[in-house]
Order: C-alpha cells, then sequence, then structure tokens
C-alpha cells in the first residue's frame, strides 16, 4: 500500500484511502495484461483471443467508474482540503492514464482481427516487428510507472519520462523503416497504415507512463512537472532523495 497522504487519525478515512488505492493498483494491472494480452494475439493470429481482449476492456472501464464513485464519495463524506484534496484528486489522473492505457490495447487487438479476419494476406513478420519491440519499451515504461505509484518512488518516476525522448526515437525509427516497404511495394500501403496506427496507440501507452510519473513526483513533492524539462525535474527530484 502507498500512503497516498500520510496516516490519518481517522480510522475510516484511511480505510477509504486504502480502498482507492487498491483499485488504482487493480487497475494498473489489468491495464498491463491488456496490452500484453492484446500484443500476443497479434503475434499468434488470435482472433478468438483478440475478441476477449476487447470484451475485457469492459473490466477496466468498470474499475474507472467505481474508483470515480469512491473518491466523490470520499470527498463528499469527508471534505478534505489542501494537500489531501490535491493528493485524491491527483489519484483520479492516475486512474484516468490507466483506464486510456486500456483503450490503446483495445486497439491493437481489433488490429489482429482487422488483420486475420477479411479474408485479405495478412502482414509478414518482418513488417509487424516494430508493434512487437515498441510493445516491450513500452511495457517496461508502464510497469516503472506503476512501481513508482505503489512505492512513491521518485528515483523511478523520474526514469519514467527519461524514457519518453527514447520512445519519440524509437517511433520516429519505426516510421522510417515503415516507409522502406511503401517504396519496395506500394501495394503495402493499406498495412504500413494500420500498423502506424498500431505505433501510435503504443506510442500513446508510453505517454500515460510518463504522466503517471509526474503524477508521483507531484504527489511526493507538490511539484507539478508536467510542463518542465528534464534538467529541471532532475534538479528538484535530486534536492529530495
Amino acid at each position: 500500500m502507498n500512503e497516498i497522504t500520510g496516516r490519518h487519525i481517522v480510522k475510516a478515512y484511511n480505510e477509504e484511502l486504502d480502498k482507492i488505492n487498491q483499485l488504482v493498483v487493480e487497475l494498473g494491472e489489468l491495464g498491463l495484461d491488456q496490452l500484453r494480452r492484446a500484443v500476443q494475439t497479434l503475434k499468434d493470429e488470435d482472433i478468438k483471443q483478440a475478441g476477449l481482449v476487447i470484451d475485457r476492456d469492459r473490466e477496466l472501464n468498470n474499475i474507472d467508474v467505481k474508483a470515480a464513485e469512491e473518491i466523490i464519495r470520499l470527498i463528499a463524506k469527508r471534505q478534505p482540503v489542501a494537500r489531501d484534496l490535491r493528493d485524491i484528486l491527483t489519484v483520479q489522473k492516475v486512474i484516468t492514464d490507466l483506464e486510456r492505457v486500456g483503450d490503446e490495447a483495445r486497439k491493437i487487438a481489433n488490429l489482429t482481427i482487422h488483420f486475420y479476419d477479411n479474408g485479405k494476406t495478412p502482414p509478414g513478420n518482418e513488417i509487424l516487428r516494430d508493434i512487437y519491440d515498441m510493445a516491450e519499451f513500452v511495457d517496461g515504461m508502464l510497469s516503472m510507472s506503476l512501481q513508482a505509484f505503489t512505492e512513491l518512488d521518485l528515483t523511478t518516476a523520474v526514469d519514467v519520462i527519461k524514457l519518453a525522448d527514447r520512445l519519440d526515437e524509437e517511433f520516429r525509427s519505426a516510421l522510417r523503416r515503415l516507409s522502406t516497404f511503401i517504396m519496395e511495394d506500394s501495394r503495402s500501403v493499406g498495412q504500413v497504415v494500420d500498423i502506424v496506427l498500431a505505433l501510435r496507440a503504443l506510442e500513446r501507452i508510453g505517454g500515460h507512463g510518463k504522466n503517471i510519473g509526474g503524477h508521483v513526483i507531484f504527489l511526493v513533492t507538490g511539484k507539478d512537472v508536467r510542463h518542465e524539462d528534464l534538467k529541471v525535474i532532475n534538479a528538484e527530484v535530486a534536492s529530495l532523495v
């Protein structure tokens, strides 16, 4: 359990905070699992499993709704102010990012169905390779962001933010490689466009991981680093760890 705002003298309040925190952890684990399953359906050309991934997105939505209800109930009942209110609203942002991870994973599962359930010639592994490589990279980012949240670990939170620049480089490199397929065979344009959409979904998942890293820094320090460059973030965090 990460103590979002520290322990309160009101036991019931602590229990309510713990409940919200557990929902965040549950949502994060489910979102990460959805990402992994969606990519695996593409590797296995498994339409049935892709459909299950798409259907399972409702579970993330349900947790999102439940967490929002718990937060509203907590605010109405306890009327938190100052840091308590700030922290609770920040956790709501973490929940939003995690729910959107599920949305992006669903897009990848939809791509599996699009490729292997339309009677057309599916893309080969070579053209799909960038999806697999970027998915592995983004998986690491999201895992780190969840660790940073559960442990309120500033160092890990900063490490996730650092990886965002590398993710941008990976995305641009993938686009350059995909362009060669079009130059070699113009008939691959449709497949390349679909793959770019999948890469964009993965890039957004990485972006949500970066956001969570920033939320963790805000939870611990009270500093909003969303629009700060990495040098400033490093300096601010270094003074606290």
